[in-house]
């Protein structure tokens, strides 16, 4: 298997340093091989070869590897007592509200929770929110497809009144009738971050007339800001209490998370029984740490952002056409020079850069790596160098078996909702890019107190466009520049996402 042969050696194992330099021939001879193989594109070029030479030699400290693992200190906030505010329904509902949703799943897990606020708000029923087909993704999977909502309902049941579909007398409010022509119950104009005034002033009003709303679109409507407290306190009940996975996603998220912790008895197929047979070996013995990483490097970023990578004219094309097939070509940072981009941090890093940027963390060749990634645009050939630099990095689809992977192959919800479950108990998480996932694992983890690595997009930008940087220098800034960013508490600013920085609305000072 391409690229593969140097993951077998350790270096300081090696018999000479005539036999290392071999075998660093042969790393990056195979490595220009493997660059080939990438059907329907140009030669993907390794960019920072300098870099990697050294990364494929570094050697970490058992110091530096017991500060990198280390939980974070408890910072003095902790999740806000559930019973600290008295949850109360409304005597009577206004009439039901619907909001259609689009966006991938972890945009959609924000417009949920914006939806149970905005049904408070406004004392209305909600139906249970309806999922747009994402264009890119195209999965078509529905609310209960994703989420528990049994649980859902449960959690929430003395907040707001949620019923799973509309009395047959409103069974008309449907997504093909408002595609048809513009209706007086559908409410289109919500502006970005609306206030809960402009919900009283101008859905309410429709609400008791019709007794129905549909909101659509409905992504972001609802502001951060000058809300009351139960607004924002009932918001992070649901993002972080009602929202929970339907069971067979858990318990394909449990068998990968075992699986990657005790790598030595790996289990075969997964059973009936196997949440509680997880539950009973969860203090077992010789559990290994794992780190997930986000890749998010599919096409769709790629062509989004206007850079450069590697891959020569025919990916430029391939990227340029399918920027103008689902965006028209309306792409803001493709008035920049990459350049540009890179030094201002908007360029999404490659697998080859984001394993430099782990290595220069202190992450060795030993670090069980789990990588949750839709399709990585370049295929195989991309992933190569981070797979040699990681020979024991892990995915969905080398962790689990074919009949596991059968009830979410080719659902991308599904696909991102494994490996948010298995993000959310990994010993640290890192994305390459920011991102709907990354803003939501950030939150979520901050408000468990959980190791979160942000990386400096503007300084790992400007590290890979000086071409000459030795690796001592390159490591030492990545660890300097990324001190602060493993998951330190930040008090929430104006405008920012309640989502991303839980403190001080969902957080409670201990």
């Amino acid at each position: 298997m391409v690229l593969n042969h140097l993951s077998h050696y350790q270096p300081h194992r090696l018999a000479s340093r005539a036999s290392l330099c071999f075998l660093l021939a042969l790393f990056f001879s195979l490595a220009s091989a493997s660059s080939s193989l990438n059907p329907g594109l140009g030669a993907i070029k390794l960019r920072h070869s300098r870099l990697l030479r050294s990364a494929v030699q570094r050697e970490t400290s058992p110091l530096q590897l017991s500060n990198l693992w280390s939980p974070l200190e408890n910072r003095g906030w902790k999740a806000c007592d559930k019973h600290s505010d008295v949850p109360s329904l409304p005597e009577k509902s206004e009439g039901y509200i619907q909001v259609f949703l689009d966006g991938g799943l972890n945009q959609q897990r924000m417009g949920i929770c914006d939806a149970v606020a905005v049904a408070k708000i406004l004392n209305a029923t909600l139906v249970i929110p309806y999922l747009e087909v994402n264009p890119v993704w195209r999965d078509s999977s529905s609310f209960v497809d994703i989420f528990d909502v049994d649980h859902f309902i449960d959690v929430l049941k003395d907040d707001i009144s949620i019923v799973r579909e509309l009395p047959e007398e409103f069974s008309w409010s449907t997504r093909e009738y408002y595609a048809a022509a513009i209706r007086e119950t559908r409410i289109k104009s919500a502006p970005v971050h609306a206030t809960a005034q402009w919900y009283l002033d101008s859905v309410l009003p429709v609400l008791q007339s019709y007794g129905i709303a549909a909101i659509s679109p409905f992504s972001h409507r609802l502001t951060y800001d000058n809300l009351p407290m139960d607004i924002q306190r009932l918001r992070c009940k649901v993002n972080f209490q009602a929202l929970v996975f339907v069971p067979h996603i858990r318990a394909l998220g449990d068998a990968l998370i075992s699986r990657l912790r005790y790598p030595q008895d790996s289990a075969g197929e997964m059973g009936t029984n196997y949440l509680q047979e997880s539950t009973e070996t969860s203090d077992r013995k010789g559990a290994r740490k794992f780190v997930v990483l986000h890749l998010r490097f599919d096409k769709d970023m790629a062509a989004h952002s206007a850079c450069d990578f590697g891959g020569g004219k025919l990916e430029k094309l391939a990227l340029a056409k399918y920027r103008q097939r689902i965006w028209q070509g309306r792409v803001l940072n493709s008035q920049f020079t990459d350049e540009e981009l890179r030094s201002q941090g908007r360029c999404p890093m490659t697998p080859e850069e984001i394993g430099l940027l782990l290595a220069a963390l202190g992450f060795d060749n030993n670090t069980r790596l789990y990588l949750a990634s839709h399709k990585v645009f370049g295929g195989g050939a991309r992933i190569a160098t981070l797979r040699d630099l990681f020979p024991l990095m892990e995915s969905k689809k080398s962790l689990a078996t074919a009949d596991e992977r059968a009830l979410i192959t080719g659902k991308a919800s599904l696909l991102a909702a494994v490996d948010y479950y298995v993000g959310m108990h990994s010993d640290i998480f890192i994305s390459a890019s920011p991102g709907n996932m990354h803003n939501a694992m950030v939150g979520h983890r901050t408000y468990l107190n959980m190791k979160t690595v942000r990386p400096n997009m503007a300084l790992m930008g400007q590290l890979f466009l000086n071409k000459s940087i030795e690796w001592s220098e390159f490591q030492q800034a990545v660890v300097e520049g990324h001190r602060n960013r493993q998951g330190e508490l930040r008090l929430r600013r104006p405008k920012q996402s309640i989502y991303t920085y839980p403190a001080p609305d969902c957080m409670c000072q201990a």
